[in-house]
């Protein structure tokens, strides 16, 4: 995706998958929040309405990961360097709509490359589920998340992938062959006399 679209859904694209966030809360980023390499969460916004974050935890604030941050500085230099105000404008100021972006330039563009579109949230579960899948501690998704409680992260978000129990069975195999096979031929010779 990341390859295929244009300025601004690039960016949104790229942040939503890298941070996890909720819809509302990428309409709510204002480049006040954006600083010290992290995006402190501050407020959400669904159709014309302001608010608070969905809970007191979803106003942690998210580290940006360096990739993350050269599509945020490429971004903010087309939009004249501004330091405040939304980070994903639309032509009116007002939060870009996401769903119109999704219509009008993701979803089109996917189907001509052959990709489908899974919506926002999927990015929010994929996130936590590269995560899972590079090793990091299930607290720390947590947080990365900013869940309040872990089951919800493990249970709802974390997804497994098709290789993946193949890859766990393989990688238990390379741990635990040779004294299997030694426990085996010693039971054999047992079975045998």
């Amino acid at each position: 995706m990341l390859n295929l679209l244009p300025e601004p859904a690039v960016t949104v694209v790229a942040t939503a998958a890298f941070t996890g966030l909720r819809k509302g809360e990428l309409r709510g980023l204002d480049w006040k929040d954006y600083a010290d390499a992290e995006l402190r969460i501050s407020r959400s916004v669904w159709s014309q309405e302001v608010s608070d974050p969905k809970t007191r935890k979803s106003k942690s604030p998210i580290p940006v990961i360096s990739p993350l941050a050269s599509f945020l500085e490429r971004h903010r230099q087309a939009a004249r360097s501004p330091q405040h105000g939304w980070i994903f404008a639309a032509s009116n100021g007002r939060p870009l709509h996401l769903d119109n972006l999704a219509r009008r330039e993701i979803k089109p563009l996917l189907k001509k490359a052959g990709l489908s579109w899974h919506g926002w949230h999927a990015f929010r579960r994929g996130l936590a589920t590269n995560l899972y899948g590079v090793g990091t501690p299930d607290k720390t998704i947590q947080a990365i998340m900013r869940h309040a409680n872990l089951p919800t992260t493990m249970n709802h978000y974390v997804k497994s992938a098709p290789g993946d129990a193949v890859e766990a069975m393989h990688r238990l195999e390379t741990v635990c062959n040779e004294r299997a096979m030694a426990a085996f031929a010693r039971s054999s010779e047992v079975v045998i006399n």
